[in-house]
């Protein structure tokens, strides 16, 4: 029997950055339209859907045909608006938590991490990672690093350049070493999803603000696969020009 599949997009209006940018125009379609109609084209999907807690989202994505589910107010991350909704759906095995600010989402990237998690009962969680081409990303705290074991295991992330090379300097470390960037889309068996909603915030992921780490810290493994696809997340007003100049030139 197949594995029932469900992509499930967190979105909120009230960005510290960028307010209101599932709303923000691109080519004539509000983004969050933009993800929506590229994560339905994976292949491996038998659903999507948004999550948010924002009247006029919802509005926007009837309007447009898509589906919506109302999540309450007090919930804390995209994590925990997934994992509000997986609950109301018992017979979803797999579900994807497809970032609401990726509008150039590559479909293909959703089967790829889906796949992580499809190889083995043991898989609990599944992510992309994408290898390091520039030697700015390795400094950008934007661009978060990830290193993996030989089993593709992710070991840890942070918003430094890791691993660190004491014989170079960094304009020399992608010369000697392959570095990865975590493309932050997340794949998980809905057991796992719900019990990682009740688990407690960990030092690490306070730290570095990356939630992903209370995953690692309370000791649980993060599969990651390599992807050649890289994505373009809007974080700033900037980011938005960005990404309307890119689909400007793709049309």
């Amino acid at each position: 029997m197949t594995e029932r599949v469900v992509a499930i997009i967190p979105a909120r209006y009230g960005s510290r950055r960028l307010p209101g940018k599932p709303l923000a125009d691109i080519a004539g379609k509000p983004m969050i339209q933009h993800v929506y109609e590229r994560a339905a084209q994976a292949r491996v999907l038998d659903w999507c859907l948004v999550a948010t807690d924002d009247d006029r989202i919802a509005t926007a994505v009837r309007t447009f045909g898509g589906h919506v589910v109302m999540t309450p107010e007090n919930l804390q991350t995209g994590t925990d608006r997934v994992a509000f909704v997986a609950r109301s759906l018992p017979d979803a095995a797999i579900l994807v938590n497809v970032q609401g600010d990726e509008p150039l989402l590559e479909p293909a990237m959703i089967d790829e991490a889906v796949r992580c998690v499809t190889s083995g009962p043991d898989v609990v969680a599944g992510t992309l990672v994408r290898e390091i081409v520039n030697d700015d990303d390795l400094t950008n705290p934007g661009i978060v690093k990830v290193v993996v074991d030989s089993q593709g295991n992710c070991l840890y992330f942070s918003r430094s350049a890791i691993p660190y090379s004491r014989n170079d300097g960094t304009s020399g470390w992608l010369a000697q070493h392959r570095y990865y960037k975590h493309i932050g889309l997340y794949v998980y068996r809905r057991d796992f999803l719900l019990h990682l909603s009740e688990l407690s915030q960990t030092p690490l992921e306070l730290t570095e603000q990356l939630e992903q780490l209370r995953i690692l810290e309370h000791g649980y493994r993060i599969r990651g696969s390599v992807t050649h696809y890289d994505s373009v997340p809007v974080d700033t007003r900037e980011d938005l020009e960005r990404v309307k100049q890119l689909m400007r030139v793709a049309s």
